[in-house]
């Protein structure tokens, strides 16, 4: 053999052995996306974690998340052009700017003056022109990019599914074209900052397509819109979308971005055309998205977006698909998988999910409740991660220029309800975000609270956003809602309760203390001499029969309102703040702190008016005995002490009891899907399961989108997504009353399960498993070694050993418990 012949030889056995080499690896790559797909038509994948469609996203609301707490993209998952609708979780219209108005106080006695003489329209009109903020209105969350790809040939496809796995944070697509089977991957990388797509076939050089990296801009303001973008080609494999964020409400567009793909073909060839990516006969292909602005901090837009792209891409190079791929599946698993909810399955549980959302409507479908509990898990490690911003609206996921409701920080209820599940949900460090944005907006909180009121410490009203402004906004309306930043530092405390982590609650209580500081001057007595109110207050965006309400013309909105809002001590106010200053009261002991004003805390919480039994047996949600001029509000402001507070539970009576049951009678099962989740949570605490489990029904039939995100009316928000896994955990069980009390509110549906892995106040970590509707297996993790105290009786044992406990005559069973140390409950009594 000549050595000619012998390297012809060798080339001929390196090609065959790189063939070999391409076939095992896509195999590989393949294997765990064509499981799904092999699952999907076996029915042998799991319920409650996948959900599946037999069709394509026909508009944004069907698309699939994927999220790394910093970029989201909505995935549609089509054959011949597919869309990717992008977001980065910085990029706002505007730049930092303040909506403090100086000396606003001068006028604040006047206003509640007013307001106690019954001249409510009078003091609208007063607190409009002097104590609004301005500009009135906030910045918005803007889109940033969509990709599409444009497949040639694919207008006819048989064997589709698309799917999100949340149990690897995946969503993927497979269809067959002739003989050919194309699949594709989606997923958002938090290691590498990334969202990664991967593209691959069964026959090699099967993979063709154009690229096209698109900017976004404000159509509807497109004659004066400032939100001007560039599309360029990178090299001969990248595309770029540089920008800036448009000036609004005179405030100048700061924010500079940067946008771009990187595209790895594996076999075939790439080439640029103007604004366009080719690739041509590949075998496999891998699309890597970065981008970035420059936003350091609310009041810092000097970082450099491309620098912090080409570090992205930077960090990636070098790696492997199955590299990325795999640190991305470790980081999420490492946190989703601490949690497991099993409910019954049936035969429905195994259809496509948009299916099954209306067939649980006839027909029983338990899973479908597990399947809706781990979504709003996996939307809340998708979305509030350690260093990204909290989750608004509709976090990164909203392809609107103009969302509804600007997709801002709505903090009479929507903000707080998106992490009502972080604690019980074993995802406490997803709440690192919502406690930075309660420190920054203690900035401006702090000067409003001066400059408008007169006061010490901070304040926050019904909305921020992007650049943390605290003002009120939108109008007297809303703006007269003091309790934004009071209700959002219950949540410093709640998070101390299920962590008990000392170092924090330090750190937490000058942000308390600050809050509490705004009331204890803003408090006012009420004529009657007996109590201290808010003045002005609101029950948010509801208007009462009280006070002469008739539709007016209002100066600062420029339209008709159904009347004024504003009053003095709103039940939600009082609630608020009676468990706010008592969980401070209550910080303040635990750090050994005791002084004069802890003291007049203590004095003013006794003066906050009570709840009160209206004249038709409901709960009042005002101060006076009036009524809602709206029939079946959506909100559920004057129950907020029942959930997700506490002193509407440490106050009741049968009578109130029952006054907590009219309020939910009057206004119906409906509405949006936060306040269907609301619903859901505010009967689980009044034990009624069956009632919340009739109105998750609803909620999926009316109030969801089909991959689960929620509506707000027509509007796609993750708030009740999140408030229904809040929910269901209420359902299965509860803490707040300083036991655990397990299946309060169980569905006859839902007769057998496991839930492993969920929380609860006192820091203990819990395991346990139903039959028949009675608990058979429960073993509780201590993870700071507190007293345990469970509501049934029991006996405990550490490592096989009986433990002493003590029975109070109210049926609780108490142990102590070691840090670290797991204990075996065993219950004493075969009925629940």
């Amino acid at each position: 053999m000549t050595i000619q012949s012998l390297q012809h030889a060798i080339i001929k056995t390196e090609g065959a052995l790189l063939a070999f080499a391409f076939l095992l690896s896509a195999f590989l790559l393949s294997a765990q996306s064509n499981e799904i797909g092999v699952s999907i038509v076996s029915k042998s994948f799991n319920p409650a974690t996948l959900l599946w469609y037999n069709a394509p996203a026909t508009k944004w609301e069907e698309a699939l998340p994927v999220g790394n707490g910093r970029l989201g993209a909505m995935v549609f998952g089509k054959a011949g052009e597919e869309r990717v609708q992008l977001n980065e979780n910085t990029y706002w219209t505007g730049g930092p700017y303040s909506t403090v108005v100086k000396d606003g106080y001068h006028v604040l006695p006047q206003i509640q003056k007013l307001v106690f003489e019954g001249k409510y329209l009078e003091a609208h009109n007063l607190f409009g022109r002097n104590l609004m903020g301005y500009p009135v209105e906030q910045q918005k969350y803007q889109s940033l990019a969509n990709l599409h790809l444009f497949f040639e040939d694919q207008e006819t496809v048989s064997d589709y599914k698309r799917w999100l796995d949340l149990a690897t944070a995946i969503t993927g697509v497979e269809y067959m074209v002739n003989t050919i089977t194309y699949r594709r991957e989606v997923f958002s990388s938090a290691p590498h900052q990334t969202i990664v797509m991967r593209l691959t076939a069964n026959k090699q050089g099967s993979i063709s397509f154009k690229a096209n990296l698109r900017g976004v801009r404000n159509q509807a303001h497109s004659n004066y819109a400032t939100d001007y973008f560039r599309m360029d080609p990178v090299g001969n494999d990248g595309l770029a979308v540089t920008g800036k964020s448009a000036d609004y409400m005179g405030i100048e567009g700061t924010l500079k971005y940067e946008a771009r793909i990187k595209v790895v073909p594996e076999g075939g060839s790439i080439k640029i055309n103007g604004v366009d990516l080719m690739v041509q006969n590949a075998n496999a292909v891998t699309i890597y998205f970065a981008a970035a602005t420059n936003f350091l901090n609310y009041k810092d837009v000097s970082g450099d977006q491309h620098a912090r792209v080409e570090n992205y891409l930077q960090k990636i190079s070098g790696k492997t698909f199955e590299e990325i791929k795999s640190a991305s599946i470790a980081d999420y698993q490492k946190i989703f998988n601490r949690v497991s909810l099993k409910l019954p399955v049936t035969g429905n549980s195994f259809l496509s999910t948009d299916q099954r959302m209306g067939s649980i409507q006839n027909a029983a479908d338990p899973s479908l409740a597990a399947l809706s509990y781990n979504f709003g898990r996996y939307i809340l490690i998708s979305s509030s991660r350690q260093g990204s911003e909290p989750a608004n609206l509709q976090r990164i996921w909203n392809d609107d220029m103009n969302p509804a409701w600007d997709s801002k920080y709505t903090t009479n209820i929507n903000t707080e309800m998106n992490y009502w599940p972080v604690e019980s949900s074993n995802l406490s460090e997803c709440a690192e975000p919502l406690f930075h944005l309660i420190k920054d907006v203690a900035d401006q909180g702090s000067q409003v609270a001066k400059e408008h009121y007169g006061a010490r410490g901070w304040v926050l009203h019904q909305n921020t956003d992007l650049w943390r402004v605290a003002a009120p906004m939108d109008g007297p309306t809303w703006g007269t809602f003091t309790v934004g930043g009071a209700w959002l530092c219950t949540h410093l405390w709640e998070h101390y309760q299920y962590t008990r982590n000392l170092s924090f609650l330090k750190d937490a209580y000058p942000l308390m203390e600050g809050t509490v500081q705004f009331f204890m001057d803003f408090l006012i007595p009420h004529p009657n001499g007996k109590w201290l109110v808010t003045n002005p207050s609101t029950s948010p965006e509801n208007f009462p029969d009280g006070g002469g309400n008739k539709p007016y013309f209002d100066e600062v909105t420029a339209g008709y309102r159904e009347g004024t809002t504003i009053c003095a001590g709103s039940s939600i106010d009082m609630q608020i703040l009676y468990d706010l200053f008592g969980y401070y009261v209550e910080a303040a002991n635990v750090l050994g702190k005791s002084d004069a004003f802890i003291q007049k805390v203590r004095e003013a919480r006794e003066k906050l008016v009570p709840p009160q039994i209206g004249s038709n047996g409901s709960l009042q949600e005002w101060a006076d005995d009036w009524k809602s001029l709206e029939k079946n509000h959506r909100h559920f402001s004057h129950l907020y002490g029942l959930y997700p507070g506490k002193v509407l539970v440490d106050k009741m009576t049968p009578a109130l009891k029952e006054s907590y049951k009219k309020v939910l009678e009057e206004r119906g099962d409906g509405a949006a899907g936060w306040s269907r989740a609301w619903k859901m949570a505010l009967w689980a605490r009044l034990q009624d399961g069956d009632r919340a489990n009739k109105i998750f029904k609803g909620y999926l039939k009316e109030q969801s989108c089909k991959q689960l995100i929620a509506l707000c009316g027509k509007a796609p928000q993750v708030d009740g997504t999140l408030g229904v896994s809040a929910a269901i955990t209420e359902m299965l069980l509860q803490s707040h009353e300083g036991f655990i009390n397990l299946l309060p509110a169980l569905p006859a549906e839902w007769s057998d399960g496991l839930f492993k892995g969920v929380c609860v106040r006192g820091a203990f970590e819990l395991a346990f498993q139903w039959k028949d509707r009675k608990v058979t297996d429960l073993s509780i993790t201590s993870k700071a070694g507190e007293i345990c105290r469970i509501k049934a009786n029991v006996s405990v044992a550490f490592n096989g050993k009986r433990i002493s406990v003590r029975k109070t005559k109210e049926g609780i069973t108490e142990f102590n418990t070691q840090k670290g140390n797991q204990y075996v409950v065993t219950f004493e009594n075969a009925k629940r």
